[in-house]
C-alpha cells in the first residue's frame, strides 16, 4: 500500500516537511559515498532553511506542553496503563527539555561554520561546488568516509533535539487515527467532517496496483478526493472507476 498524507495546518505541514528531511539525512549519512554525502550536505541546507525559523522552536515546545496536559488528564483512569501513561509523559518531558535547553534559534550555530556557509552559498549554483570554486570541499570529499560521517554527524547534532521532538509529536498524532476503508464513486469521495473536533492530519493507504493517484483537498468541514490515473505522458487525467482505499482522520 502507497501511504500518502496531507496536513490540516501550515504546522502539521512543517513538521512533514522536516520529518523527511531528517529521515533523508540520516539514511544518506549512513552511506559511505562522496555522492551520498555531497546530496546529505544539500539536505542538511533544506533543513536549515525550515528549521531555523524563529517561531518553530517555541511552537514546538507548546506542542510538547499542550500533549502532556491532554495525557495528565487520563492519571486515575482504570481503562489506561499508569506505567505506559507514566512513560509517555516522561518522554514528552525529556524532549521538552533538552529543546528547551537549546539557545537561540535551532541550529544557528552552523551560519559561523565558514566552510559550511561556502559550500550553502555555492551549492545553489548549478555545478557551483567543482573544486575549482571550493578547493576545501573538493579535499573534504576525499577524507575516508567514517570521518565524513562524524563531521556530518556532529553538523547534524544541533538538530537532534528538534528531530526527536517532532518524531515523537508526529508519532503520537499518527496514532490517534483510526483506519477505515472507504470508497471513492467514479473516482471521487467527499466526506463532511464532524463539528467540535479539528483534524490536523488526513491519511491515504492506496493499492498500488491500481495505478491511482490521489488529488487532495480540506479544511476543518470537508475534505474531498479526487483520483487520477496517470498517462503515458505523465499527464494525471481524471478516473471515473469505482476505487477501494484505506483513511484515517488524525486529530
Amino acid at each position: 500500500m502507497i501511504l500518502y498524507e496531507f496536513p490540516f495546518n501550515e504546522r502539521v505541514r512543517t513538521y512533514l516537511r522536516l520529518q523527511q528531511l531528517f529521515n533523508r539525512l540520516h539514511l544518506l549519512v549512513q552511506r559511505e559515498t562522496a555522492l551520498d554525502h555531497h546530496f546529505a550536505f544539500t539536505t542538511l541546507f533544506e533543513i536549515m532553511e525550515v528549521g531555523t525559523r524563529s517561531e518553530l522552536k517555541s511552537e514546538v515546545l507548546k506542542d510538547l506542553e499542550r500533549q502532556k496536559q491532554i495525557y495528565m488528564a487520563y492519571r486515575g483512569n482504570p481503562a489506561i496503563s499508569e506505567k505506559a501513561l507514566d512513560g509517555l509523559i516522561t518522554q514528552l518531558d525529556r524532549h521538552f527539555e533538552a529543546l528547551n535547553q537549546v539557545n537561540g534559534k535551532i541550529g544557528q550555530s552552523l551560519n559561523d561554520n565558514d566552510f559550511l556557509m561556502a559550500l550553502r552559498s555555492r551549492a545553489v549554483i548549478p555545478g557551483g561546488t567543482c573544486e575549482f570554486d571550493l578547493p576545501a570541499y573538493h579535499a573534504w570529499q576525499h577524507h575516508d568516509a567514517h570521518s565524513r560521517q562524524a563531521d556530518l554527524q556532529q553538523w547534524f547534532a544541533a538538530f537532534v533535539p528538534l528531530s526527536q521532538a517532532i518524531e515523537l509529536l508526529l508519532q503520537m498524532l499518527r496514532e490517534t487515527g483510526s483506519s477505515q476503508k472507504v470508497m471513492a464513486t467514479a473516482g471521487l469521495m467527499q466526506q463532511n467532517l464532524p463539528q467540535g473536533r479539528t483534524f490536523q492530519l488526513l491519511r491515504l493507504k492506496i493499492d498500488p496496483g491500481l495505478g491511482i493517484t490521489p488529488e487532495i483537498s480540506c479544511n476543518r468541514l470537508l475534505v474531498v478526493i479526487r483520483l487520477m490515473r496517470q498517462q503515458a505522458d505523465g499527464k494525471l487525467v481524471p478516473s471515473a472507476e469505482d476505487v477501494p482505499f484505506e483513511m484515517s482522520l488524525c486529530a
